[in-house]
C-alpha cells in the first residue's frame, strides 16, 4: 500500500462522510419545522446530550473521544447556524 492509496481511501470515505451529511441536513430540516424559537434551535441540553453519546460511542468504536467530540461541536455548531440563517431568512 502506498500513499496514494491510502488518499485514495480517504477520500473515498471523505465522500460517504459528505453524503451522511447531506442526509443529517435533510433530517435538520425537518426537525426545525417543530422548533418555535431560537432557544428551540440551539437546544442546550440536546447538544450536551447528543456530544456525551458520541463520546461513548467513539470509546467503543476506539476512536480518541476528543476528536469525535471537536468533530461534532463543529458540525452542530455548523447546522445551528444554518438552521437560525434559515429562520432569519424566514422571518420566523
Amino acid at each position: 500500500m502506498s500513499l496514494d492509496d491510502v488518499r485514495a481511501a480517504i477520500d473515498r470515505i471523505d465522500d460517504q462522510i459528505v453524503a451522511l451529511l447531506a442526509q443529517r441536513q435533510e433530517q435538520v430540516e425537518a426537525a426545525a419545522t417543530f422548533k418555535a424559537d431560537d432557544a428551540a434551535v440551539r437546544a442546550p441540553d440536546r447538544r450536551a446530550a447528543l456530544l456525551a453519546r458520541v463520546r461513548d460511542r467513539a470509546v467503543e468504536e476506539g476512536v480518541h473521544p476528543d476528536v469525535v467530540a471537536a468533530t461534532f461541536t463543529a458540525m452542530v455548531d455548523a447546522f445551528i447556524a444554518l438552521e437560525l440563517g434559515e429562520r432569519r431568512t424566514r422571518g420566523s
